[in-house]
Parts: C-alpha cells; structure tokens; sequence
C-alpha cells in the first residue's frame, strides 16, 4: 500500500521530528477529519508500506532522518514558487530551497523527485511575465535534478477565498499563454510539465494532462509494478491516487495565503499547542471514545518485478 503525508498539512517542514519517532515505532494513528472519532491505525513497515508520499516545501528538516527510509519507495513533491511572504509568510528562502531540493535529488534520485511550482495565480504583483521569469529562473536552476514539472492554477476553494480574498481565477487565456512558455521552458531544461487537475487544455502543447500522482507515476518512483485496488478519484477530473494520508487539516503553520487545508491561523495556532511529538496521532492524543481501527494493509507490489 501507500502512505501519504502531505494533503492536509506539510509533514516533512512541520513535523519531522514527529514523523522519524512514527517510522521507529512502527505505526501512526490517524483521524478521519469528517468524523474525528474514528481512527486508522497503520502500520509503518516496508512489508506492507510499499511507498511513501511527501508533499512539501521544505524537505530539509527530515534530511537526519532519511536513515529510517532506506526500506521503502519514495515520491517527493517540492514546491517552490516565486511568490514572497506576503503570500507564504513563513516558507524559508526560495534560493536556499532550490539548494535543499538539489540535495535531495542527490539523495533519492531525479526519479523519485518532482519540482511543484504551483498554484499559479495572476495580480498586479504577480504577473504573467513575472511568472515566466521566475519559472526560467528556477528551471535552469533545478535541471538535471528532476525530470518533471507540475503546474497547477489556483482554485478557489472556500477556505481560499476567506484567507485570500483578493485573489482571482485565472482565465482560460491566461493559462494557455503562461502554459505554452512554461512548456517550452521545461522542455529547454529535460523537464515534462505535467497539469493538476487542470483538464486537458495544455495537452496540446505538450502538457502531460494525466495527472501529477496516478498510479504510474507511484510505479516509476518505486521501480516496481503496483496491483492498485479500485479507488475514488480526489475529486473530480483528478486521476491521482491520494489515498490513506495521515496528516491533519489546520496544521500546516506555512500559513500560506491560498492553502486549501487551513481554516484559520487561529486554528493552526491550537493544532500546534496540541502537538505533542511522542504521541501516535499528529494532533493530540486518544480521547474518550475514539473507535481506533486497524487498518488493512498488503503489499501491492505485482510479483515483485521490477520496472527497470
């Protein structure tokens, strides 16, 4: 099975600490965030975790843990984007992390290793020339590094629009111009670009519309064929698998302006207090109540073949 860590909250920057004690005791658990009472219990073993997910921006603070993930696959998404800290007001420097991100392709492989630069989004600040500058920037920056690329153009989610009420959605114009440059600065630099969710306008301009974490990308990252059982997309036009994630919304203290997963910063400020890094649980401890339910978990590794 897989193990992700990153669509409610951003575990490798936040949590390290917490995460490397998990990985040495050997399971988590985790609460169903639609139904706080119910709690799956997994197991963190390479017999039974064949891969592990992370979605960060900031790889950097799980680097003296990496020891403790030499038995499992590894996918890493790092985002970095051009915005400053009126966007993302507690992201660490742009210059060191496209540094930081080099490393870690040292340390996994390019293959194992995606740059995310989204989600795009246009103001008066933020420009489309600006955004082509800085992607050609960071591009050359990050080659050889990685061999792909995801986009993403900002959706505007509820929790978005209370936290960024300023922002707008991009138009379709926009996308297909700052998408056609992006493509053709990817490609200069041995990069796919690859769309989130985003339809299949790009594709034909060389996008890949596929989706930034299907199951044949999990596949290529892990070098091995996965029987994948059945499961319900994300939402919708999403073809990636996203499943069994053991973070918790209202966490992520990056507090950046357009996440999706923060209600509040009041409520990340609460979540934090309540962290506590020896426990099983991200955000607190077992409460009265909770129904905790081991949950089942085998290898999806097809006959153990290889892929290269």
């Amino acid at each position: 099975m897989i193990i992700n860590t990153g669509q409610r909250t951003d575990i490798p920057a936040i949590y390290a600490t917490w995460f490397a004690n998990r990985l040495k005791e050997g399971f988590v658990c985790v609460r169903n965030p639609f139904n706080p009472k119910q709690v799956s219990r997994y197991v963190l073993d390479p017999s039974v975790v064949d891969g592990i997910g992370f979605c960060t921006k900031n790889p950097e603070p799980m680097f003296p843990y990496m020891d403790l993930l030499s038995g499992y696959g590894q996918y890493w998404f790092v985002t970095i984007t051009p915005y400053g800290r009126d966007i993302e007001p507690n992201v660490p420097d742009k210059h060191h992390m496209l540094e930081v991100f080099r490393q870690l392709s040292q340390m996994v492989g390019n293959r194992r290793i995606t740059w995310r630069y989204d989600p795009v989004f246009v103001s008066e600040r933020y420009t489309a020339a600006y955004h082509i500058r800085a992607f050609s920037q960071m591009a050359e920056a990050l080659s050889g590094c990685t061999d792909t690329v995801v986009v993403s153009f900002i959706d505007l989610y509820r929790k978005v629009q209370r936290n960024f009420p300023q922002v707008r959605s991009v138009t379709r114009e926009e996308k297909i111009a700052l998408g056609k440059e992006m493509i053709k600065i990817a490609e200069a630099n041995g990069m796919r670009l690859v769309t989130c969710a985003e339809g299949r306008e790009l594709a034909g301009c060389g996008a890949d519309c596929s989706g930034c974490m299907p199951v044949s990308a999990w596949e290529r990252a892990i070098g091995k064929k996965l029987a994948v059982p059945p499961f319900k997309p994300a939402r919708e036009g999403c073809s990636c698998y996203l499943a069994h994630d053991i973070g918790a919304y209202d966490s992520c203290s990056h507090l950046c302006r357009y996440c999706y997963a923060n209600s509040s910063p009041r409520a990340v400020a609460e979540n934090r207090r309540r962290h506590d890094p020896a426990s099983p649980f991200l955000i607190g401890r077992t409460q009265e109540g909770d129904i905790i339910t081991q949950a089942k978990q085998v290898s999806w590794v097809d006959g153990q073949m290889s892929l290269f």
